[in-house]
C-alpha cells in the first residue's frame, strides 16, 4: 500500500479554493459529476479514446462569464488512449497540479488493476483505498470474508460442483466481456456439466472457469441494491444514511423473464442460456417495516470494515441484497465505493436521501457535500486515502 505520508504531501500541494472532483468516465461517473456541479465544484472526467463522446461532447459543461453552470456537467474531459494510462506519472501529476480529488468507481479498479491502485496511484482518493481490494472475489479477505466476520447473512456457499443439490448460481467472469458476468444457474451436477459445456462452446466462459468460480445458493426473491453513505465528519446525527435503493436490468436474463415458461424451456433445450450482463438500473423503495433491517446490515458492515480494513468506509457504499419469501435479507455482493446503479437517481435524487436532506440528494451530490464540508472544516485528510 502506498505510504499515507506521500498522499498527504500531495494533498498539501492543493489549493483548497480550487478543488476539482475527478473520476474515470465510466460506471457512475455521470452521477459523480452531476453531484459535484450541484455543489459548486468543477469536474474532470478521464475518458478513453473511442468512447469519449458521451462525456466530452454530449454532457460537456457550458458556463457563463462568471463561471456559473448553464448546461452539462463535464468541465474537463481528460483523454487517454486507455483508461489505465491514468497511472502514467505525467497524467497523475496533471491531476495533482489541477487540484483533483479522485472518486473511485468499479471501472477505475477493473481497468487499472487493484495492485496499481493500491501502490502506484498517488492522487488523493476520496474513500477507503485499501477496502477496494475486498471486491476481488476469491481473495483471502474478500467481501464474503468480511461479511462472515461481521455476522451478516449471505447465500450459502457450494464448495464444488458435485455438491450441487438445489438451485445454485455459479458466479464467473465473462470470457469476452472482461468486466461482465458469465453467471449461470444449475439445479444439479448433471445440469451444471451440461450448461457449462454449452457456455464454453459459445465462448461465454473459460474452459477452466471452475478455478475462479463462486458457487452459492440461489436466493429466490427480488433484488435490492441498498445505496448507503457513511460520514466520518458527522458529529450531531447518525453517520450512516440510506440514500436510496436501485435494482438492475440484466441482458439477456430480463428478455427470458418476459417469455412464457414453455419458450424458456425450449431455448434452454437449444443450449441458449440467459446472460447476466448489467445494462441498466431502476429505482425502488422498501416497505417501511424492512428499513430497520437495512440499517442493521449497514451498521454491522461499517463496524467490521473499520476493524479489518482501517480506516473503514468513507462515503458511499452499496450492499447488494436479495430478499426471500420470509423477508430475510441476504447480501450477495458489496461495493465499498459508489455503486453502479446510482445514475438512476442523479439530478432528481434518491427517495430516502431527498426525505432526509429536504432537497434532491443523489449519491453524487451527497459525496460532493462531504468534500465541501471537509474543505470548509479543514478536515480533507479525514476523507482521503
Amino acid at each position: 500500500m502506498i505510504e499515507r505520508e506521500r498522499i498527504l504531501r500531495n494533498l498539501g500541494r492543493y489549493d483548497p479554493e480550487k478543488i476539482k472532483i475527478g473520476v474515470i468516465a465510466s460506471h457512475s461517473a455521470l452521477d459523480t459529476c452531476d453531484g459535484a456541479v450541484s455543489e459548486g465544484f468543477r469536474t474532470v472526467a478521464v475518458t478513453e479514446k473511442g468512447r469519449e463522446r458521451t462525456f466530452a461532447n454530449y454532457f460537456r459543461a457550458q458556463r457563463d462569464a462568471e463561471g456559473n453552470i448553464m448546461k452539462g456537467i463535464i468541465d474537463e474531459p481528460m483523454s487517454v488512449d486507455k483508461f489505465n494510462h491514468i497511472l502514467r506519472p505525467e497524467n497523475q501529476e496533471r491531476l495533482i497540479k489541477d487540484n483533483v480529488l479522485f472518486v473511485p468507481n468499479r471501472s477505475f479498479v477493473s481497468y487499472c488493476g487493484i495492485d496499481a491502485v493500491e501502490n502506484d496511484f498517488e492522487v488523493p482518493i476520496v474513500g477507503s483505498r485499501n477496502l477496494l481490494r475486498s471486491e476481488e472475489r476469491g481473495d483471502e479477505r474478500d467481501y464474503y470474508w468480511l461479511l462472515e466476520k461481521a455476522g451478516l447473512p449471505y447465500p450459502k456457499k457450494v464448495e464444488k460442483p458435485e455438491d450441487i443439490s438445489g438451485l445454485t448460481i455459479i458466479k464467473v467472469h465473462h470470457k469476452v466481456k472482461k468486466l461482465e458476468r458469465g453467471f449461470f444457474t444449475a439445479q444439479s451436477y448433471d445440469q451444471f456439466i451440461e450448461k457449462s459445456e454449452n457456455l464454453i462452446k459459445q465462448g461465454v466462459i473459460e474452459s477452466d472457469f471452475v478455478k475462479h468460480a463462486r458457487m452459492e445458493q440461489y436466493i429466490i426473491g427480488p433484488v435490492f441494491n441498498l445505496d448507503f453513505f457513511y460520514s466520518p465528519l458527522e458529529e450531531k446525527g447518525e453517520k450512516i444514511e440510506l440514500l436510496g435503493v436501485d435494482w438492475r436490468f440484466e441482458s439477456s436474463l430480463d428478455g427470458y423473464a418476459r417469455l412464457p415458461a414453455k419458450q424458456q424451456v425450449e431455448l434452454e433445450m437449444d443450449g441458449i442460456l440467459p446472460e447476466y450482463t448489467v445494462c441498466g438500473h431502476n429505482s425502488a423503495t422498501l416497505r417501511e417495516s424492512l428499513l430497520e433491517n437495512t440499517f442493521e446490515l449497514a451498521e454491522k458492515y461499517v463496524k467490521a470494515a473499520e476493524k479489518y480494513y482501517s480506516p473503514g468506509i468513507i462515503g458511499p457504499f452499496c450492499l447488494q441484497t436479495c430478499v426471500d419469501k420470509d423477508l430475510n435479507f441476504y447480501i450477495y455482493d458489496v461495493a465499498p465505493r459508489i455503486g453502479g446503479g446510482t445514475n438512476v437517481h442523479m439530478a432528481v435524487g434518491h427517495p430516502y436521501g431527498n426525505a432526509l436532506w429536504r432537497t434532491e440528494m443523489s449519491t453524487g451530490r451527497r459525496l460532493a457535500m462531504e468534500i465541501r464540508k471537509a474543505i470548509e472544516q479543514e478536515r480533507t485528510d479525514e476523507i482521503i486515502t
